[in-house]
């Protein structure tokens, strides 16, 4: 009874910080469809497109853990996450909007466009994923974290399976005269604009301190190396565990995501629009089924519903490996459609454990430690960011694009294997 009042209560309050997430959902899913594509008009190698998208998350390894544990010890009239919410966000989006004009002019003035872009997009993360842990209870993050993850995954929805269709409409560029390839950044950026206003209108972050009333906790503000250290200093090394195996699964993911764009033209013949609508059955199995995965997670616990869905996801790219050879031959509608539909189920069983991962990580920290352990994760997902794409993108030059599939099972399967030493993260290990 006292779970669905306290979900209910919430519910308002976690649709809005969902918003931030929304903005993240909308610019990721174009950025990594289509930047490789305009780094492959001025560079033939896979391998060194993949140490391109990576140049930039250099930077983001460190941002992202240090603006976190900033913001913890922000204190301002309007909260510590929204400061850096309402000025990184904007600054981000004017970047992205930029992206498709500087792909025009040069190589070098688009690597300097996308590392401008990642600086601020990647500063910004922390804050804006460490605002819902401040504002809503422990017991319901599973569930809370379902609900910005499928404001995500409608972001992802309107990048990939609308705006993306934009790409194939020709606007007038001065200077370059008709063009495609073009529409969706700026249109996408005025979205992310409308989303920050709307979170720092209907957010009111100061208010919403419930996750230090449970505990009865004063904010301290340790230091940043100091609580790093104690995070992998623990006798009980679930937190380093879940780091690792998050470090995994994360490389299997950016090593895939990348390139599945450009798989989609090129192995099965879609339009650089409809290349996009892969990354959207992801998407669309993320808004479907993050709130539900966070139930389930509920029920039966966040360790077995990530393990489980781990397994799912090797079974799945196994079969996403074997498709091109099981449908040669077929006509080129079914072969599409066949591998969206594999594409949807390894979105289903991906939210599951994006949802239930994190709440597991903050489970472990307290009140004046949740921007730490938030910026742990995310060194640890830009870690795989780096490491992914220039080994994805060799194995694609060195075996061909099925190879991709296989890259990412290996590392799913690595995953499953560190979570099993991972014991701690339920609600009742409070």
């Amino acid at each position: 009874m006292s779970e669905k009042k306290g979900l209910s209560g919430y519910w308002k309050t976690t649709f809005l910080i969902g918003l931030g997430f929304f903005t993240m959902g909308l610019m990721d899913p174009l950025y990594d469809t289509y930047v490789p594509m305009f780094l492959g008009s001025f560079i033939e190698s896979q391998a060194l497109v993949g140490t391109v998208m990576t140049l930039d998350n250099v930077l983001a390894i460190f941002l992202i853990p240090i603006f976190s544990a900033l913001s913890d010890r922000t204190d301002t009239r309007i909260g510590r996450r929204m400061p850096y919410i309402i000025t990184l966000l904007p600054l981000a989006a004017i970047f992205f909007a930029l992206v498709p004009f500087s792909a025009l002019e040069s190589l070098v003035f688009l690597c300097i466009t996308i590392f401008m872009l990642n600086i601020f997009k990647q500063a910004v993360r922390g804050p804006v994923v460490a605002l819902m842990p401040d504002m809503v209870p422990s017991e319901l993050r599973s569930e809370a974290n379902g609900v910005i993850n499928t404001m995500g995954g409608l972001a992802t929805i309107l990048g990939t399976v609308l705006l993306a269709r934009l790409m194939d409409v020709k606007v007038h560029v001065p200077g370059f005269g008709e063009r495609d390839m073009i529409l969706a950044f700026p249109v996408a950026s005025v979205f992310v604009l409308v989303a920050v206003i709307l979170l720092f209108i209907f957010v009111k972050e100061k208010k919403s301190t419930v996750a230090a009333a449970d505990k009865g906790e004063k904010e301290e503000k340790e230091p940043l190396l100091k609580s790093l250290k104690e995070i992998f200093s623990e006798k009980e090394k679930s937190a380093l565990f879940i780091l690792l195996s998050l470090l995994c699964w994360f490389i299997a993911y950016q090593g895939i995501l990348p390139f599945i764009g450009e798989y989609t033209a090129t192995e099965l013949g879609a339009s650089s629009g409809v290349a996009a609508l892969s990354a959207g059955m992801v998407g669309i199995a993320y808004a479907i089924f993050a709130v539900p995965s966070g139930k389930f997670a509920h029920r039966y616990g966040r360790k077995k519903t990530i393990r489980g869905a781990l397994l799912a996801i090797v079974i799945v790219l196994l079969l996403v490996f074997l498709h091109g050879t099981l449908t040669a031959g077929m006509n080129a509608s079914f072969r599409l459609y066949s591998f969206w539909v594999l594409l949807f189920l390894f979105g289903i069983f991906w939210v599951t454990v994006v949802t239930n991962s994190f709440p597991m990580l903050w489970q472990m920290a307290d009140y004046q430690t949740i921007g730490i352990y938030t910026g742990a994760y995310y060194f640890f997902s830009q870690l795989a960011s780096i490491i992914a794409p220039p080994l994805a993108g060799g194995s694609i030059d060195l075996f061909g694009y099925p190879a991709l599939f296989l890259f990412g099972l290996v590392f799913m399967l690595i995953a499953l294997i560190l979570m099993r030493f991972v014991h701690r993260g339920e609600p009742e290990d409070d």
